[in-house]
């Protein structure tokens, strides 16, 4: 109870809080519609059309980094900023998804568009309708929205944890445990924004519709639960031995190893279907499946390499405590429905070279036990 009592009054939204909200989504929008960026093309929707992104996340976070050090090296704010509001901005950030989403909504059964972009998917019920949304790529202002709020959490994310580490570094206490997570998180995110033109051809933004599960997804659950091992670490000591560090390193490289290059043959095949894989020309199941290189292991491979890196963000807390596992326990429940759900969607999809598909690669995720 003292607890509770201790962290509501700091759920409170204050006005410093929505200023930091406020300016760190006015800093996305405009660095996004200013700065360079390579021009992909997204995946052809039902109607033959298709939408283009500008792909400029990576300097857009370089950008901010950048000032964000000057900020701090000009005393115009403190490095900790964001960790000490953490849970005002949890709870601001929360509200603004929850308006967001029924803006969203609103503006989506109100559309008269035709385009798969933007033609509203309306199925009578106002609760599933308001969580899976209604729209697949509504726009304002010109932001596709989608990718903008992905590009927000996976950021926020990034900044988060810096802010975190900043605490700890004054604290005396970023040991061996705290640099290895801040490392692997670090890579994991800057990395994403490296190949963000891959994110172009995932389910979510092809196929997903933006109502509050994918707004806060993107804007609540990746950057503030995705950071539990960091807040955890800022209040418990671990102290690692090298080996153990060493063994962390290796998962992680392995997941990474796995995670990125699933998902660069997915992406490649997608954009030219002939291209080699593993130096070989791709096997390919009627003409549409990918059976060739890690899609020729596991029919869900990235999802392997995704839990295997969660798994190594939180390593670095020890085992004394399941907290900082929630992470990777709620990636495993997740990706084991997700990949049901796509089961079902491909099975039903594409019929017979399904099942060819999967007599091909029986394995779903893990070769040989799942």
């Amino acid at each position: 109870m003292e607890a509770a009592a201790a962290v509501l009054p700091a759920l409170v939204p204050s006005g410093s809080a929505v200023v930091v909200l406020v300016a760190y989504l006015g800093y996305l929008a405009a660095a996004g519609a200013i700065l360079p960026g390579k021009l992909v093309d997204g995946a052809i929707l039902s109607d033959s059309s298709r939408l283009h992104y500008r792909c400029n996340g990576l300097l857009s976070l370089l950008l901010l980094l950048g000032l964000s050090a000057l900020g701090v090296y000009m005393g115009w704010m403190s490095p900790t900023v964001v960790a000490d509001r953490g849970l005002e901005l949890l709870s601001v950030t929360f509200i603004f998804s929850v308006i967001v989403s029924f803006a969203l909504y609103f503006a989506g059964i109100k559309s008269r568009h035709k385009s798969s972009s933007l033609r509203p998917h309306v199925s009578g019920s106002f609760i599933q309708d308001w969580w899976l949304g209604v729209q697949l790529n509504p726009h304002f202002m010109g932001i596709d929205l989608k990718f903008f709020f992905v590009r927000a959490g996976m950021m926020a994310w990034l900044f988060i944890n810096l802010s975190l580490f900043a605490k700890s570094y004054l604290a005396g206490s970023a040991n061996l445990s705290v640099i290895l997570y801040q490392f692997f998180c670090a890579w994991y995110i800057i990395d994403y924004f490296i190949h963000e033109e891959f994110m172009t051809s995932t389910w979510d933004i092809i196929a997903e519709r933006l109502g509050f599960m994918l707004v806060f997804g993107d804007l609540v659950f990746i950057p503030f639960t995705f950071t539990i091992q960091g807040w955890w670490l800022l209040r418990n000591k671990v102290e690692l031995s090298l080996l153990a560090g060493l063994a962390n390193l290796c998962i992680f490289l392995i997941g990474y190893l796995v995670f990125r290059g699933a998902n660069k043959q997915k992406h490649v095949f997608k954009k030219d279907p002939k291209a080699p894989i593993w130096g070989r020309p791709p096997k390919v199941v009627g003409g549409k499946l990918l059976a060739s290189g890690y899609w020729g292991i596991a029919r869900h491979c990235n999802y392997l390499g995704d839990l295997l890196l969660a798994l190594s963000f939180s390593l670095p807390c020890g085992v004394s405590s399941v907290i900082p596992y929630f992470y990777p326990t709620y990636l495993l429940i997740l990706l084991i429905w997700r990949e049901r759900r796509d089961e079902a969607r491909c099975s039903q999809k594409y019929r017979e070279i399904w099942a060819e598909y999967c007599k091909l690669v029986p394995w779903r995720i893990l070769p040989y036990v799942y």
